[in-house]
């Protein structure tokens, strides 16, 4: 054998209680799995004296904004940190593939906020155009060694729409509907996992029921899942909810709700509501899923708040629909009385707008406040403050909204389709702590200092349940023959070291990780080990 992890806690992701063991590693799968007590002990190599530690399968990250950072930083230790071993990128229906020669610049542009990338960025070679050579990428990324963890990936809907029907805000014709089928079947036959949608982003939102229904019939037949962020996470939270589990029953498809918050003061404690709306759905058989983060603010770019009109005809359309006078006061009048339907039909709160990163460094002194706090300062109205921000950093500010309820929270994450994911974005100065802070922090405060979850039923919904979902062949358990992707943490003293104040402090009591059966994490160091690869779902439906 390579390894042996000697006398851990072993907390196999099943949800069924933990118990000792000793885990041989040979090969990059788990070999043996030998409870205390019921049998000869392995040996090999190597061993690890685990007596302290719990060992459990590695985090997967159901809602990942890494799509760049993974080709661009080999250490990742956003990620590698806190225990993940897979991250699901592609998410809220915009990204890097498939796209043509127009359509990439304008996703650059449209998610620079997120993940960088955006004009004049050469930090990554975006020498890709298909699903396929995006995955391929990641597995030739530096110099054909790999990335830090595994990724699979969601066909993004509203980067499909943007090449098939454009910026416009208008139903799909009969040839541009069936070039959307194809491109979302491409897709999946490269190898996503799904399809995702980001249905309060533009072009995205364009779409209506009818036009996602005919793509998820294709992710249906392919045996996938579909992802949206939905219409609303306010106003219309609830009515957004049950569209989207009303037309994935329609269409056959299995569904997984991204970040299943109820934000804003009219949903403070109707998280029940939602749950209940899902147990019905889930007992008539619907195949539901959903993730959540374990923290109360939201995090995203400043240009996803303003009215979808204003976005119509995409990024330069946008611009010059705020350098006219009329235009903007048309936007601040939907932003701050009516509700947008890009701040989920609620009138926008500069109090709760905290500005976290920045591309152009003149604006960097906006970053760490709140917009109304930046206006008062400056002696103007807040409105003022946010069209400079947008005009003068090309729509590219991210921001902090703070707008959710604790006890949302706690009741989303108990539910027993629940799953993490950390929707984490890794670019900007100030990002949100869940993008260095979930996993542990779900460990730390949730189970051991709050007892929300235990441990067993914790690491379950952070591995196991999460696998399941994507229909991973040999991933998400503590079993023989399973890939040996493993994280070794001390129940007793994990915790997110990042804060609102301090957001990329890296997590404390993760002393080890493997991917692949080899240390990323050792001794609570980053290794240079890359043993990453895309994750592809395959003819048969599963990952691998």
């Amino acid at each position: 054998m390579d390894l042996v992890i000697r006398g851990a806690r072993v907390v196999d992701g099943s949800g069924g209680p933990s118990y000792r063991a000793d885990v041989a590693v040979d090969g990059g799968r788990i070999a043996a799995v030998v409870a205390e007590g019921a049998g000869r002990r392995p040996s090999a190599a190597r061993t690890l004296d685990a007596a302290s530690l719990a060992l459990s399968p590695g985090f997967v990250d159901m809602h990942a904004h890494s799509d760049l950072a993974l080709l661009r930083d080999p250490e990742h230790l956003a990620k590698t940190a806190q225990g993940v071993t897979l991250e699901v990128l592609g998410q809220d229906g915009l990204s890097y593939a498939p796209v043509d020669d127009r359509t990439l610049g304008e996703v650059r542009r449209t998610i620079a906020g997120w993940n960088g990338g955006g004009p004049g960025d050469s930090s990554v070679d975006f020498d890709w155009r298909t699903v396929g050579g995006y995955l391929d990428r990641l597995d030739g990324a530096f110099g054909g060694r790999g990335t830090a963890v595994n990724a699979a990936y969601l066909v993004p809907q509203g980067s499909v729409r943007m090449l098939a029907v454009g910026w416009d805000d208008r139903p799909a014709a009969p040839g541009e509907l069936e070039r959307m089928r194809r491109l979302v079947a491409e897709g999946l036959e490269q190898g996503a996992v799904g399809m995702s949608s980001g249905l309060t982003y533009t072009p995205g939102m364009y779409a209506d029921d009818a036009e996602l229904t005919e793509l998820c019939r294709v992710v249906a037949r392919h045996g996938a899942y579909y992802c949206p962020h939905h219409r609303s996470y306010g106003a219309g939270a609830l009515t957004a909810y049950r569209e989207m589990v009303e037309l994935c029953r329609s269409a056959g498809c299995a569904l997984h709700l991204a970040h299943a918050t109820m934000n804003f003061p009219e949903n403070e404690g109707r998280a029940p509501e939602l749950l209940a709306l899902l147990d019905r759905a889930l007992a008539d058989g619907a195949d539901i899923t959903l993730d959540t983060y374990p923290y109360t603010p939201g995090a995203t770019t400043l240009a996803a708040m303003l009215p979808s009109w204003a976005s119509e005809g995409g990024p330069d359309a946008t611009l010059a629909r705020l350098a006219d006078p009329a235009a903007a006061d048309r936007i601040r009048r939907d932003l701050e009385v009516t509700g947008s339907d890009g701040c989920h039909g609620v009138p926008i709160d500069w109090e709760t707008i905290e500005i976290s990163g920045v591309s152009s460094p003149g604006l960097a002194s906006y970053v760490g406040r709140s917009v109304a706090a930046s206006a008062r300062a400056a002696g103007e109205e807040p409105w003022a403050t946010a069209l400079r921000l947008l005009t003068g950093d090309r729509l590219a500010p991210t921001i902090l909204q703070h707008v959710g309820h604790e006890e949302n929270v706690r009741r989303i994450m108990r539910h027993r389709v629940h799953t993490g994911g950390s929707d984490g974005i890794l670019h900007g100065s100030k990002p949100h702590p869940r993008a260095y802070g979930t996993f542990p922090r779900y460990l730390g405060h949730y189970v051991r200092e709050l007892g929300v979850l235990s441990l067993e039923e914790c690491v379950a919904h952070l591995t196991g349940r999460a696998a399941a979902r994507l229909r991973l062949a040999d991933r998400g358990l503590v079993r023989e023959g399973f890939r040996a992707d493993l994280v070794l943490f001390d129940p007793d003293t994990v915790a997110a070291g990042a804060t609102f104040d301090a957001p990329t402090t890296p997590p404390e009591g993760i002393p080890y990780v493997l991917v692949d059966g080899r240390f990323v994490v050792a001794d609570g160091r980053r290794t240079d080990i890359l043993a990453g690869r895309s994750v592809r779902r395959g003819a048969d439906g599963l990952a691998r």
